[in-house]
């Protein structure tokens, strides 16, 4: 008996059923003991091979994302702000705008929940089985200067202009030189209409020319980016929730802050 299921992995593993093959000795011995039937077994092998596969590009995906913090939806504090509500997340979770190439850009000081959600929606999209890239733009700004001549960021750029959902964290943090600029504009010209966004910044879009230096070109990069567009604005009288929920060295240490 242990030749033939030997005989029978061999073959999964020609078939490129690479989970079936290690899992098939208890597979058969679990239809023999429960006396399925040929179809099934059949279902059975086939769901475990697709179940492990999915699994697996997940977690490829996820590893492609980059995402700084594993800050999933169901952590999202939705009662601590006023940005966004259950309703309108329920529709963010459906996910049709990002088939749609939509943009959501999130507005608001620091601390506030932006990186966050867009993190959250992000992870959401790739166990959906979407591509996603979470980038900084300081980081973006540095893999457009040097993808063509440093193999990891080559590499960096493709997965970025590949993926069904960019999410730039940080836009007009700083002021940006005019070929930063140039570069950004590329970008989004070279994106538009392929891919959905999702951009957290502090600054509005009538603020980002002067961070830009160019109007003539800020303009047209906010043409492509709010052709369809949602701006989801964070309050900026509301606390900070990261400091909120802060980790602490000494807790209840009696040290006043």
């Amino acid at each position: 008996m242990t030749e033939f299921y030997k005989v029978l992995q061999d073959k999964c593993k020609t078939l490129r059923l690479a989970e079936t093959a290690k899992e098939l000795p208890s597979m058969l011995r679990e239809a023999e003991s429960k006396g399925w039937t040929y179809h099934e077994f059949i279902d059975h092998v086939l769901g475990y091979e697709l179940t492990c596969r999915e699994q697996k590009n997940c977690a490829k995906l996820m590893k492609w994302a980059e995402f700084p913090q594993q800050l999933t939806l169901d952590q999202f504090h939705l009662e601590e702000q006023s940005a966004i509500g259950e309703k309108q997340l329920n529709v963010l979770k459906e996910l049709s705008w990002v088939e749609e190439n939509f943009t959501l850009i999130m507005m608001g000081p620091p601390g506030v929940g932006k990186t966050h959600l867009s993190t959250g929606l992000g992870i959401h999209a790739v166990e959906q089985g979407y591509q996603v890239s979470f980038v900084s733009m300081e980081r973006l700004l540095y893999v457009l200067k040097t993808k063509e001549y440093i193999s990891k960021s080559r590499t960096r750029h493709k997965r970025i202009t590949t993926s069904d959902l960019i999410i730039i964290d940080d836009v007009m943090y700083m002021a940006y030189e005019t070929q930063d600029a140039q570069l950004f504009f590329q970008f989004i010209y070279e994106m538009y209409d392929k891919t959905a966004f999702i951009l957290t910044s502090n600054k509005g879009p009538s603020e980002w020319g002067k961070f830009l230096g160019d109007t003539t070109l800020t303009t047209a990069i906010l043409d492509r980016l709010l052709h369809r567009s949602e701006i989801i604005t964070f309050d900026e009288n509301q606390d900070s929730i990261r400091m909120k929920y802060r980790q602490v060295l000494f807790p209840d240490s009696g040290v006043e802050s």
